[in-house]
């Protein structure tokens, strides 16, 4: 019985918040949209900093992985392995800001497929690189 009551509280109080909250992110939004040209580049720089933090963090762990595996390319080319690692990382993170820059520059052409397809891109290539990475 108790448990049932907590539940309830819980029940209660997740609606009692998300109503609130969701009217805050729907004037946030049509305040980003009215004011899209002065947000564009901050939601870019924003694109680039999440990508450079999601494929650094995942060739982090597949650099770690080709070290202590003591792979033969990583043994004898560990700086080039490191430089092309930083290129992929920084390419593919200025891909993804400028694509995102990019799709946002007309907020009546909102939901853009080049701003999604970054965005989708940007998720599903660190993640996929890790998945494939643990599957090898």
């Amino acid at each position: 019985m108790v448990r049932i009551r907590a539940n309830r509280r819980t029940v209660l109080l997740a609606i009692g918040i998300v109503t609130p909250l969701g009217i805050l992110m729907v004037n946030l939004s049509a305040f980003v949209m009215a004011h899209l040209a002065q947000f564009r580049l901050l939601i870019a720089a924003c694109a680039l900093i999440s990508s450079l933090v999601l494929n650094g963090l995942v060739v982090f762990w597949l650099i770690g992985i080709a070290r202590r595996r003591q792979t033969r390319f990583y043994t004898e080319y560990p700086e080039l392995v490191r430089g092309l690692a930083a290129i992929a990382v920084v390419g593919s993170a200025a891909v993804a800001a400028y694509l995102t820059y990019v799709g946002m520059r007309d907020p009546r052409q909102l939901p853009n497929l080049i701003a999604i397809v970054a965005s989708l891109l940007a998720l599903l290539i660190p993640f996929g690189v890790a998945f494939l990475g643990r599957l090898l």
